[in-house]
């Protein structure tokens, strides 16, 4: 797990001051009606953020909870499109440091607890996979090489 929580550590380190150089017009426009803004797509970053969280935490104490989210729902229901990017942004940073911090607390045999989302993985599984998904939206946000999310 200490891999894990290095590369989330070195995940926000290295992309949060890429965002700085995407101008307003770029994290607002929409790519084509029905499609994400940037600033929508890390809206949504915040909500798996915060599911991933309540994975983390209550596989810990709960036999395989079943933790899933509407994504499409979430992002339209928070109105990212219309929440100031500063906060956003900020709010990306704190969140995943507390992912650190609750992955930091997590004993090796909770770790290897299982959590049901679409299949039933550990919370460590679940924790690598996070950092995937991560990777994958934030080079879509930064038009970086793309990198492959199931």
């Amino acid at each position: 797990m200490k891999q894990t929580i290095e590369e989330l550590e070195n995940i926000v380190q290295k992309y949060k001051p890429l965002f700085e150089k995407i101008s307003d017009e770029q994290w607002s426009a929409k790519p084509s009606p029905g499609k994400w803004s940037k600033k929508e797509e890390l809206g949504h970053l915040l909500d798996s953020a915060q599911s991933n969280i309540r994975r983390f935490i209550v596989g810990q104490y709960e036999d395989q909870p079943y933790i899933v989210y509407a994504q499409d729902k979430w992002v339209t229901i928070s109105n990212y499109q219309h929440y100031p990017l500063e906060n956003l942004i900020d709010l990306w940073v704190l969140l995943n440091k507390h992912i650190c911090f609750i992955l930091l607390n997590t004993s090796f045999e909770n770790a290897a607890r299982l959590v049901k989302t679409q299949a039933v993985h550990s919370i460590e599984w679940l924790a690598s996979d996070y950092n995937k998904h991560l990777r994958h939206h934030l080079h879509h946000i930064l038009e970086m090489e793309p990198v492959p999310y199931p």
